[in-house]
């Protein structure tokens, strides 16, 4: 069964387009072109997922394809594959410096063709899934606040200064990195929460502040039905966002470092945006009060140790919320 992947083979010798497409015709869907200028129409109008290219063609060089190519930005991440008899090592730089992925030798062999062509793809479907992923956040970010009073704006501000602040407390780029895509999704459970909660313009109390309180484990609950690591991530951020270093918190009262960290990171840096920007019930709060609040609140609603950290890296906060206001 063939891959939905496209390929575009490019060779200005008849011989070698019939090869690679012995090779290869029975695991992907191919398209050929016989010059540089038919290869970058064909690119245009097919959008390959991967090309193998010639370098010695008349006109037009593989060389020159590739480069014209990288300078579109609808054609310039396709991987390009230099497909040539030029085995010198000045070669294989210069296909490398004008943006190709990789160099095939001919005469070709096809286990290494179709192993190439393999490793590449499967780069191409990561990027893919990647991608997914991401869009995944931003829609479950945007829904928990969709008839919020937040402003869009607010879930990825706060992301930039938890991922700040995690860097700070020692975690790594990666790690820090997951937390800036887990971050936004801390309010998702807000999806089950009625909008006369949600649009209330006074403070809540009673029954209505019970059902608000829901919002977290219902969070909790939807995230927790991927099992891959960044959902698993936000949804204990979900569940502990809201959770108090002294255990006056919700929905399950932890104390201290019972609650996990990720989820005490986003505590301070959801309260600091939400205290500096302006709500339609509220004006904002200058920075130096909004930092002299979360400072007063260390020890009792959040980690002392994080706050301590959060003041030092102000100066990088600061820059974050420009650019945010930019």
């Amino acid at each position: 069964m063939k891959d939905y992947f496209k390929i575009l083979i490019v060779d200005d010798e008849p011989n070698n387009l019939k090869l690679l497409q012995q090779i290869l015709k029975d695991e992907y869907q191919l398209m050929f072109a016989n010059n540089g200028m038919n290869a970058i129409k064909a690119v245009a109008n097919h959008k390959p997922d991967l090309i193998l290219l010639d370098i010695m063609m008349p006109d037009m060089t593989g060389y020159e394809v590739c480069q014209q190519l990288k300078l579109a930005k609808e054609t310039r991440d396709i991987p390009i594959i230099f497909v040539t008899a030029m085995g010198d090592q000045k070669d294989e730089t210069k296909g490398f410096d004008v943006g190709g992925v990789d160099y095939i030798q001919k005469p070709v062999s096809g286990p290494i063709v179709l192993r190439r062509v393999k490793t590449h793809l499967t780069l191409v479907r990561a990027a893919a899934l990647e991608d997914l992923a991401k869009a995944s956040v931003k829609m479950l970010g945007e829904a928990g606040h969709y008839n919020d009073t937040d402003t869009g704006e607010h879930i990825w501000r706060m992301a930039s200064y938890s991922a700040a602040l995690a860097r700070a407390a020692g975690w790594t780029k990666n790690q820090a990195d997951t937390l800036e895509l887990a971050a936004p999704m801390h309010d998702t459970g807000k999806i089950g929460i009625p909008d006369r909660i949600l649009k209330s313009p006074g403070k809540l109390d009673g029954e209505d502040w019970s059902m608000m309180k829901q919002h977290s484990q219902i969070g909790y609950d939807i995230l927790t039905k991927s099992p891959n690591p960044l959902f698993q991530m936000a949804a204990e951020i979900a569940l502990g966002h809201h959770e108090r270093w002294d255990g006056s918190g919700y929905p399950n009262h932890r104390v201290g470092v019972d609650i996990v960290e990720h989820a005490r990171i986003v505590a301070i840096a959801d309260v600091f945006d939400a205290l500096t920007t302006k709500r339609p019930y509220k004006e904002a709060w200058s920075v130096e009060d909004a930092v002299e609040e979360i400072q007063r609140n260390a020890g009792s609603h959040f980690d002392p140790k994080l706050v301590d950290l959060f003041v030092k890296i102000l100066p990088e906060i600061l820059r974050l919320k420009q650019h945010w206001g930019e």
